[in-house]
């Protein structure tokens, strides 16, 4: 939502376009989101798992930014209650941040996003997808163990990632619900260049001066080293 990691880089990048006092966002929690009221921004408190809180979150003409839920099992419901409030608002574009590849994603990541989008579709919102690919941050945002160990560690053989950072992908949200020409328009959005860990592995090496490998092992080892990390099982099993 607003206050999370993406969302708080849209309305930076809302701010330097449009004046403070024609941006609203949606958050559950009013004081986690003083900062962005003390830059000028309208707060309205509403929470997607309590649909009825959300009747008062849209006005007629809104342009709205949907960012996926992090909940995963939950989305589709949780988004579900705020298609249809927006629907009943009657906005002007619902705006979705995605998954690259859309229908055609085969992983299991994906089934939820993929719900979302024919529920926009179904709905008949003037709407637009923002299919966003990794963020780099996914890899960069914890180095300390990588630093530790010395090692990369994933199971991706010679795979290559086009990923991009938080930041590009609020940029280009912030395009889509400001400019003109986006609705019904589908977008997917990746970084420039494809890397392979082994490439990654040598940047770190080559930046922090210490030796770093790249260790390719088994999915269910990697599996294991996930979860160890605090992630959930079915989460770690996905990825």
């Amino acid at each position: 939502g607003a206050t999370g990691e993406l969302g708080r880089l849209v309305i930076d990048e809302l701010l330097a376009t449009v004046p403070a006092g024609e941006i609203a966002a949606v958050v559950r929690n009013k004081e986690k989101a003083a900062a962005l009221a003390a830059r000028g921004v309208e707060l309205r408190i509403a929470d997607y798992d309590r649909p009825e809180s959300l009747a008062g979150a849209f006005r007629a003409g809104d342009r709205v930014l949907l960012i996926s839920g992090s909940e995963v099992g939950k989305r589709v419901a949780q988004h579900t209650a705020l298609i249809d409030a927006a629907k009943a608002a009657g906005v002007a574009q619902l705006a979705y941040t995605g998954i690259l590849g859309g229908p055609d994603a085969d992983f299991a990541l994906a089934d939820e996003h993929k719900a979302t989008e024919q529920l926009i579709l179904d709905s008949g919102l003037p709407h637009t997808f923002l299919r966003n690919g990794w963020y780099t941050e996914n890899y960069t945002a914890n180095l300390a163990p990588v630093l530790e160990h010395g090692a990369v560690v994933a199971n991706a053989g010679d795979g290559r990632v086009a990923s991009a950072s938080r930041a590009d992908y609020a940029a280009a949200a912030a395009v889509a619900v400001t400019g003109e020409g986006h609705l019904g328009k589908v977008y997917e959005l990746s970084g420039d260049t494809a890397w392979s860990f082994a490439e990654y592995a040598a940047l770190l090496s080559e930046v922090t001066g210490k030796e770093i490998a790249y260790k390719n092992v088994p999915a269910d080892v990697h599996q294991e080293i996930l979860v160890g990390a605090g992630l959930p099982e079915g989460f770690a099993a996905i990825l």
